[in-house]
């Protein structure tokens, strides 16, 4: 049997990841044609189909998502490699995948990332929004963001880079017109308005008090959502700071319950490699860790309680 090549081994990995051979061709800056041979080569030298090809799509056999995981490794350790012969003079670059929670990215990161990517010319981003517990290794990250009091993926290897304060929060035009809300209890009198992936009930966990659980007036997986709602003085709801930061500050929502604030939930970088951390993955997370470490932490000036 030939040794695959990494020239096909990696338009192999594109297709996979991109679930088109042109897109894989624009990436690699090499043409649709060149792409398919690569890969037909590929698969010659194996001995088996790695990919099904209709004129409408791209699909991975069993075989080929096996050997996708192995390539990944492969290739990312023939990186690590490269770069550890090139120094640490060179400037990180190439392609950097990540998967970002949607809420975070739009209402946190996308202001800040300029900063970046003027630091780092030669790093190529892509990223993709979803609040999904990603595959990284099978799905082709080299990394992801995740929000969470802990981890439960012991597969994995994170780093925490800072935390998120939750509050609980509502518009002062919903406010006017609801029930009194002094104690946790009281917001079962309230149109709750709950971030949730799932059907299931929700439960917010209050300090120093029994989890309030609901299943929501709104329920909606995206805070950027929930963050209309509120302006709408359609409820409550418990949510991120960096949702509303600027809501607080202008006085379009005013925290409740400061007393009972929950814990603050952390902001985790997530490789699946823990021998080697590329360097445009390492800029990228300490890139995150730093702005983190700048941004304010929200005070009670602006809370009801």
């Amino acid at each position: 049997m030939t040794r695959p090549s990494l020239p096909a081994m990696h338009a192999f990995r594109r297709v996979v990841e991109l679930h088109s051979f042109g897109a894989a061709a624009r990436s690699l800056q090499i043409t649709g044609g060149t792409v398919s041979k690569l890969v037909a080569q590929l698969e010659r030298d194996l001995g088996v189909r790695l990919l099904h090809r209709t004129t409408r799509s791209v699909s991975v056999s069993s075989e080929g998502e096996a050997f996708y995981r192995d390539a990944v490794r492969i290739l990312d350790e023939v990186d690590a490699a490269a770069e550890a012969v090139r120094g640490e003079s060179a400037a990180p670059g190439g392609r950097l995948r990540v998967s970002l929670p949607t809420s975070f990215a739009i209402a946190w990161l996308a202001a800040r990332l300029p900063e970046f990517m003027h630091a780092h010319p030669q790093i190529e981003l892509d990223l993709v929004l979803n609040d999904r517990h990603v595959d990284i290794v099978q799905e082709g990250f080299d990394c992801a963001i995740r929000i969470a009091t802990q981890l439960l993926d012991s597969t994995l290897v994170a780093r925490r880079l800072g935390q998120v304060q939750r509050l609980l929060v509502a518009s002062p035009s919903y406010l006017e017109a609801a029930p009194p809300l002094e104690q946790p209890r009281d917001l079962a009198s309230h149109a709750c308005l709950v971030y949730s992936q799932d059907g299931g009930p929700v439960e917010w966990p209050l300090r120093g008090a029994a989890p309030f659980r609901t299943s929501g007036y709104l329920r909606v997986n995206n805070s950027v959502m929930l963050r209309e709602m509120l302006l709408a003085g359609m409820g409550v709801t418990l949510t991120p700071h960096f949702v509303v930061a600027d809501l607080l500050a202008a006085g379009g929502v005013v925290e409740l319950l400061p007393s009972y604030r929950p814990t603050a939930h952390g902001i985790f970088g997530v490789v699946a490699h823990p021998r080697h951390v590329s360097r445009k993955v390492a800029a990228f997370l300490d890139f995150v860790g730093s702005q983190v470490a700048k941004a304010p932490e929200p005070t009670r000036q602006d809370a009801q309680d």
